[in-house]
């Protein structure tokens, strides 16, 4: 009989809720605990009859999970994942890794230091019809990539908004909240982004954040993307509407990503790969197949992969590094669409000078946590 990999989860809200039944239905994986504050969101965690506890404190003080997942909001993670590296229980944070990328770089380096492995749940990657895009490009089925047009247009109901209203607030527009996601997939398809243009406009709605923003990214191998994101936007086109990976949005038959290549173009969610039949002329006629994909939920992919990482088989698809990577790039369009001005990512990448005094932080707070 194979072993069961225990796994806890850190935070009861909608996705928490979606890894502990993925914990709880899939073979070979097991739920060892549910921890949230919220006393009602215990009660219905209760009902799954696994151990609940209030705190992540009070869970490792009770037993001994092979795995954390922290699906709790953002400006928790960097606490909460530092108590797992304290505690040698390996993590998978939900996206984004922290709030900043200086926090990530924290994170990060405790992870490293301490020999733990850290994950994070940028699980479009774990898509089948991603994986399939992926190996469409490294194969060279469009030539060499040269540009991508992404689109996340959504449109948030005023309620979502009420019931909690820090989402009306600075620093909570959708650059923030959305853009993470294809931020991730961007770098994914296209590597390294070497600098950023963007601009932003304020919410429609009267807000304080922005409603719209659209940027341009330039990437190291030379290619370029152009994304744009808008909650105030109804519309078809976002990954939300076209994936299919959540059931709680009503699906489309549309496509939200197109690559273009020197030799064709791919078109996403739909794997559509278009050519010229005879060669690259645009008087020549055009068509397209459509790639085969696997249809496996993404968040089954990604735990079965985290068990594997916690025995030691796989190394983890999207380290902390790469998740802190692409929340540098969306720092980097916020920082744009404020100032005007094109940052370049370049130079931060090379900053040993900061990442050595980052290591000397990091030294401190994690002795701290440990002591705690």
């Amino acid at each position: 009989m194979n072993r069961e990999t225990r796994i806890a989860v850190v935070g009861f809200g909608l996705i928490g809720r979606r890894h502990a039944e993925v914990l709880r239905c899939s073979p070979g994986l097991a739920l060892a605990a549910v921890v949230d504050p919220n006393e009602d969101s215990r009660s219905a965690a209760a009902q799954l009859g696994c151990p609940v506890f209030e705190t992540i404190e009070a869970m490792f003080q009770n037993i001994e999970p092979e795995g954390v997942v922290l699906a709790t909001p953002t400006p928790l993670h960097l606490e909460q994942g530092l108590a797992c590296v304290a505690n040698g229980c390996p993590i998978l944070v939900e996206k984004p890794i922290t709030v900043t990328a200086d926090e990530a770089e924290i994170l990060t380096l405790a992870a490293e230091k301490a020999g733990i492995p850290l994950l994070v749940g940028h699980h479009r990657r774990h898509n089948g019809m991603v994986k399939a895009a992926k190996a469409a490009l490294q194969s060279g089925e469009i030539g060499d990539v040269r540009a991508v047009q992404a689109t996340c247009w959504f449109y948030k109901p005023d309620y979502y908004f009420d019931v909690a209203p820090w989402r009306k607030h600075k620093g909570a527009g959708p650059i923030s909240v959305n853009l993470v996601h294809d931020v991730d997939l961007l770098r994914h398809f296209c590597g390294e982004v070497s600098s950023v243009q963007a601009v932003a406009v304020p919410s429609a709605r009267g807000f304080e954040n922005e409603d719209l923003a659209t940027a341009i990214l330039t990437f190291e191998q030379g290619c370029v993307a152009t994304i744009a994101v808008s909650d105030s936007i109804v519309a078809p086109w976002s990954w939300e509407l076209t994936a299919r990976e959540n059931p709680a949005y009503p699906a489309t038959n549309e496509s939200c990503y197109l690559i273009g290549g020197s030799e064709g173009a791919l078109s996403l969610p739909d794997l559509r790969l278009w050519k010229h039949e005879q060669s690259q002329d645009w008087w020549t006629p055009i068509s397209a197949k459509t790639l085969t994909r696997s249809f496996d939920d993404p968040l089954v992919t990604q735990m079965q992969h985290f068990a594997g990482v916690i025995s030691g088989e796989l190394d983890p698809l999207i380290s902390g590094n790469q998740g802190k990577r692409s929340l540098e790039v969306v720092e980097a369009i916020a920082t744009s669409a404020r100032t005007g001005a094109s940052v370049s990512l370049l130079k931060d990448r090379q900053g040993t000078d900061a990442r050595i005094a980052v290591q000397n932080k990091i030294s401190d707070i994690f002795e701290n946590t440990l002591q705690n």
